[in-house]
């Protein structure tokens, strides 16, 4: 079965917390990331003729393994590793990082148990990379990305600058048209990025170019970063995301450019995306601008001393073919800043290179909090381009961490906006050039052309002096009145129809049902949550039921989230990408790990269990003392791919029922037991005595021990006579124990005789329990007594519906373990397509779109309330507070 990546990201995180306290976060990635690299090259290459990578004998992950608990493992696996680079010429390639290093991984033992349990970590056999790996599969490269993010996290300001967040990637990568291109006949396009750091805005833009008939990309892919480790972290990202043929140098960019052509002058490319360090004050180090030999500012002005952003901006322009398009990002500050950069950016407008700004929001970037844009330039037909595209997404976005981070909805939608050129007031805009040229003198900044919409209703002091709801403020909710145009007169009454005033001609607590039960909202509900939904719930269905080794998952979910996003479009109560967020973010936490399963194995993976085992601790093959599973006692299991609860519900429903009805017995029980613990736990309560140290539970044993306790101080005539029979028995005495039996007649009620009429020991016992039994404790314990059965009798049942639940349980585990391996295809489908991913997604949009309805219910009532208390009313009641305050005091004796 495909590796999932919540597996693999939680092996990778449990990796890092092998190395955390003596080694720092920009440091521990480059440990981590480099034993995943080598794991997946050598489960994936291993054993494989003129495969891409050689994996010869001493070069492989199993002699890492083999190395586990030596001595001198931290040297073994730097030889290891190092013979694996030698092989491939991989030499100065990757991250520089040393096993066997002290004062990053301590000493003696501490190393030796670091490197080892690092090594144990990647052992597992749920990550196995060998046969993971089909067309489009990117979990392994994503989980790279995924952890250079956290490693970006944690590594702050100083160290976070190398990974360029995934989304912001990928809007790039879409807005510089990559995915436009066709394949050329002799050539293949190029796509440089100049900072490249880690590579993933290299990736993202590379995975969005179209492929050629065999799969292969149609784009060759070039970056030069300025630190080797952060170039080797690059290296390993592109041979992780099938980019191996992928070139990265290192040096830095503006003083010794790496891509130069045959006359020694830049190498021209057709696409360039870039996130360059932001206003790089050191930007000049190695280079006199005036004089630069590669002429990147020959026709502009030289950028500040002090700030590198516009040095960056022009070895693009540079860099880029005479049609060639480029996406990069910048502080906003490129956008208005005056002096040498305002010369800059108008000699760049005159040109009419940039076609479009996407305003960011704050704080999105790891290694800094300033504000950023997307600038998408494109040379092709520039001198023909009549303006600019606008758009501020600033204000788009969700909290992660101390972070902002843009949600599925803010990409695809800034993403149309683009493509569609859409003017959408407060959010898009083209803006001509002679506009930004001429009336506003090169400058771009994004407030100038698009003013932030306040939605806050203004105050009416009218209405808070005189009473009464402005019309206005009720139209501000066109939105509901168009779907349910008789709902506003069944809420609002007009009382002044000059003045456009109202009145409320309900309870205000009435509101919100009159809402929900209204018929056109109703009938508004069913058509989004129902017929929309079932529509393109038919149109995808062949999509997601015809997954197979040639699917591309990436392509998939974008299929299907785009059908759905145009679905929703003719939603009145729905906003079409709020739906999209619900798909994108299902997609994100579990569909794709089914999707990426489906494809490596085929839908009969559904049939699949995986199992949860009990540990045990046995040697491995270094004599190592490790932990493991034991098959041979299961503490739970699921199904891989279809939950046990939605086979329970499908075809086990008695079943479920009584466990359901067994479950809420012992609930019931447990809960009357705490409530007699509760009320005879205090000092003078009935159960103190058998309370645990902490107070807060009565264990069996305290229980059993204190009710035998006072069944040994139980008394009766019965019990008495009883206890004398049995010691004259034991005496001898049978002529006296006759004599006892006939002047206490209770006594031959009790089965005292053997068959043959003489009295039996035996008997005599069980009749001495039984009387026992029915005996009292003195009347001093009487009430602990009956307080303590009733306890131990509520517990009994308890324990008795536990165990009935237990076998249940099993019993029906052990039918659900047949019923998974007898699924038919047809069954299979239908249990994950209507089942499990329409079901979920369907009770998504429900739960959206309710919010909705609580969102306009609570602003209707926000607007019934505003105006409630009228300014006189106020000050009425001020005056009677007051009044009664001063009365009050003058009894007390106070005057002012």
């Amino acid at each position: 079965m495909a590796v999932k990546k919540s597996e693999l990201y939680s092996m990778l995180w449990e990796a890092c917390n092998k190395l955390r306290g003596g080694v720092e976060p920009s440091r521990y990635k480059d440990y981590v990331l480099v034993l995943l690299f080598f794991k997946y090259v050598s489960d994936r290459y291993k054993g494989q003729p003129f495969a891409e990578f050689t994996i010869s004998k001493g070069a492989s992950f199993e002699d890492l393994i083999a190395a586990k608990g030596k001595s001198d493992v931290g040297e073994r696996v730097d030889k290891i590793i190092q013979k694996f680079l030698e092989d491939n010429r991989l030499q100065g390639s990757l991250p520089d990082v040393s096993f066997n290093n002290p004062e990053e991984l301590g000493s003696g033992k501490e190393l030796v148990d670091k490197v080892s349990g690092l090594i144990a970590v990647f052992q597992n056999p749920a990550i196995d990379f060998k046969n993971n790996r089909a067309s489009g599969d990117d979990i392994i490269g994503d989980a790279y990305e995924y952890f250079m993010m956290k490693f970006a996290q944690e590594s702050g300001k100083s160290k976070g600058q190398f990974y360029t967040p995934s989304e912001v990637s990928r809007i790039i990568a879409r807005l510089i048209g990559i995915g436009n291109i066709k394949e050329m006949p002799t050539k293949k396009w190029t796509l440089y990025d100049p900072a490249a750091g880690s590579g993933s805005l290299l990736i993202r833009s590379a995975d969005e170019a179209p492929v050629d008939e065999n799969g292969d990309s149609i784009v060759t892919i070039f970056g030069q970063e300025k630190y080797p480790d952060t170039a080797g972290l690059a290296k390993m990202n592109f041979i992780l995301h099938n980019k191996g043929t992928g070139e990265i140098k290192s040096g830095n960019t503006l003083s010794t450019p790496q891509y130069l052509d045959e006359f020694n002058e830049l190498k021209k490319f057709d696409f360039i995306v870039m996130n360059p360090p932001f206003s790089d004050k050191s930007w000049t180090d190695g280079i006199k601008p005036s004089e630069d030999k590669y002429k990147r500012f020959d026709g502009y002005s030289i950028p500040p001393e002090k700030n590198g952003d516009y040095a960056w901006f022009l070895h693009v322009l540079k860099s880029l073919d005479t049609k060639g398009k480029a996406g990069i990002v910048m502080p906003h500050g490129v956008l208005f800043r005056g002096n040498a950069e305002e010369t800059i950016r108008i000699e760049i407008l005159k040109k009419r290179y940039i076609k479009g700004v996407v305003s960011l929001p704050p704080n999105l970037f790891y290694g800094t909090g300033i504000p950023a844009c997307i600038i998408i330039i494109d040379k092709e037909d520039a001198e023909t381009r009549e303006g600019i595209f606008l758009i501020d997404a600033s204000r788009g976005f969700k909290k992660d961490g101390s972070k902002n981070r843009l949600r599925e909805q803010d990409i695809e939608k800034i993403v149309q906006t683009f493509i569609n050129q859409d003017i959408i007031p407060g959010y898009s805009r083209f803006v001509k050039y002679s506009d930004v040229l001429n009336e506003n003198g090169g400058n771009l900044n994004i407030p100038r052309y698009i003013p932030k919409i306040d939605d806050t209703l203004p105050q009416n002091i009218a209405a808070h002096l005189k009473g009464g709801i402005p019309g206005t403020d009720i139209d501000s909710l066109k939105k509901l009145w168009s779907i349910a145009p008789d709902l506003k007169k069944e809420i609002f009454t007009c009382i002044d129809e000059v003045h456009n005033i109202y009145t409320l001609a309900l309870a205000s607590g009435e509101i919100e049902g009159v809402i929900s039960q209204d018929e056109s909202i109703l009938a508004e509900k069913k058509r989004e949550t129902e017929e929309i939904f079932e529509q393109w719930k038919a149109e995808v269905k062949d999509i997601l039921l015809g997954i197979d080794a040639d699917t591309n998952p990436k392509e998939l979910i974008r299929t299907i989230a785009t059908m759905l996003r145009e679905a929703y479009e003719q939603a009145r109560l729905l906003d079409n990408y709020d739906v999209y967020d619900c798909l994108l973010n299902y997609w994100n936490a579990k569909l794709q790990d089914d999707v990426y399963a489906i494809k490596a194995g085929g839908y009969e993976v559904a049939r699949e269990i995986d199992y949860e085992y009990a540990k045990k601790k046995q040697k491995d093959e270094s004599g190592e003392t490790v932990e493991v599973d034991d098959t041979s006692k299961v503490k739970s299991f699921e199904g891989a791919l279809i939950p046990k609860e939605i086979m329970e519900a499908v075809y086990f429903a008695d079943e479920l029922a009584e466990l359901t009805a067994l479950m809420e017995q012992s609930t019931a029980l447990e809960a009357e037991l705490d409530e007699m613990r509760e009320e005879e736990s205090g000092d003078d309560g009935l159960l103190k005595d058998v309370l645990n140290e902490k107070g807060d539970g009565i264990p069996k044993a305290n229980l059993n021990k204190r009710i035998k306790e006072l069944d040994a101080k139980k008394t009766s005539a019965v019990m008495d006579a009883m206890m004398q029979l049995v010691t004259l028995f034991d005496n001898g005495n049978t002529s006296e124990m006759e004599t006892l039996v006939r002047e206490v007649p209770e006594l031959g009620e009790f089965d005292i005789r053997n068959k043959n009429g003489t009295f039996g020991k035996a008997k005599l016992k069980a009749a001495l329990k039984v009387a026992a039994e029915s005996a009292a404790v003195p009347e001093i314990y009487a009430d602990e007594y009956a307080a303590l059965t009733l306890y131990a009798q509520k517990y009994a049942e308890m324990d008795a519906v536990d165990k009935a639940y237990k076998a249940a349980r099993k019993a029906l585990d052990e039918k659900l373990v047949t019923k998974y391996a007898e699924l038919t295809d047809e069954e299979i489908k239908h249990l994950l397509f209507d089942m499990k991913w329409m079901a979920k997604l369907s009770a998504d949009v429900c739960d959206e779109i309710e919010q909705v309805l609580n969102t306009l219910s609570s602003k209707v009532l926000l607007i019934a309330k505003r105006y409630e208390h009228t300014l006189g009313e106020i000050e009425d009641r001020t005056a009677k507070s007051r009044a009664a305050v001063v009365s009050a005091l003058e009894r007390m004796g106070y005057k002012w």
